[in-house]
């Protein structure tokens, strides 16, 4: 057997802490106070004269939940700040979770995949998105793997996040039926999950975007390649319930503008996967997913939930 390389025993290192779905939550979090909505961190923040009338903010679940309350806690703290608004934010324990939440109109605001989107444009509009990059899905294997082509995945295990994950796995899974490549698919809730087990060799390949391969660890990154990338399509929206004051959204949406303008809050930018934030449309950028005709390959009983 090939002896494991620095990089990999550091890879091994992470995927005690993330492979198995369960991350220990940082100083701050508590449970969550409902299975349905997500955990929520104690108190909002943003603009505390509003703190009597907070507004959840929802984050789809992409990541180990720690992760992500660090990496938009800072952003919604200034986004409030200029908005006047009061930020709760939220992270469902799965996508199928999220995505029955989104369907009630339980959360009044929402960072959300593109197909997402598309299923709820009667209750949420998107407000902006990342204007610097396309979204694409990526299939990713080991470094080292012997698989050059599609093909050789042929009756072999791929990891996803869900079935409905957007760029992750329902443009992927359209592309691998498309070409007539039977597959075992094994979904495994966040992407940090799907790179962790293609690492450890626990799957052939597994699906995720290039927008959370970018800001996973080096370490992580070096043993993994990209084999296959999907056509890009506009980013994650972060939407608005529609029955919100649009003098409130519209001034949320000026916040966004105005935090990508600021050279200072581009860390903060890019750590969400927003760092040129643009005004968003629904008709121009989510209305033509329509035409890809992925209902067929949407799964309203997730396994993974």
């Amino acid at each position: 057997m090939k002896q494991l390389s620095r990089p990999f025993a550091l890879v091994a290192l992470l995927l005690l802490a993330g492979c198995s779905g369960s991350v220990p939550p940082k100083a701050g979090l508590q449970p969550p106070a409902s299975a349905d909505l997500g955990s929520t961190p104690v108190g909002c923040v943003g603009d505390q004269a509003k703190a009597s009338q907070p507004r959840s903010v929802a984050i789809v679940p992409q990541l180990p939940p720690a992760e992500l309350y660090s990496r938009w806690r800072p952003l919604l703290q200034q986004l409030g700040v200029r908005a006047g608004i009061c930020f709760d934010p939220v992270v469902p324990t799965t996508i199928p979770v999220f995505e029955k939440q989104l369907e009630k109109g339980s959360y009044a605001y929402a960072f959300l995949n593109p197909y997402h989107q598309l299923m709820v444009q009667q209750r949420y509009q998107p407000l902006v998105r990342d204007g610097k990059a396309l979204l694409k899905g990526i299939l990713v294997v080991r470094d080292d793997s012997d698989i050059i082509e599609l093909a050789q995945l042929a009756n072999r295990a791929i990891a996803f996040p869900s079935p409905n994950a957007f760029a992750a796995s329902l443009l992927i899974r359209a592309h691998l039926h498309a070409l007539r490549i039977p597959f075992k698919p094994d979904y495994l809730k966040t992407h940090s999950n799907v790179y962790r087990a293609v690492a450890i060799q626990q799957v052939a390949a597994g699906g995720g975007v290039n927008n959370t391969l970018a800001r996973e660890p080096r370490e992580l990154r070096s043993v993994l390649r990209v084999l296959y990338t999907t056509p890009g399509y506009p980013a994650h929206p972060f939407s608005a319930r529609r029955d919100l004051p649009p003098a409130e959204t519209d001034r949320l949406i000026q916040a966004w503008l105005t935090l990508g303008r600021d050279p200072t809050a581009a860390p903060l930018l890019h750590a969400v996967q927003m760092p040129k934030p643009v005004e968003s449309n629904q008709l121009r950028d989510y209305q033509p997913l329509e035409a890809l005709q992925l209902q067929r390959l949407v799964d309203a009983t997730d396994p993974s939930g």
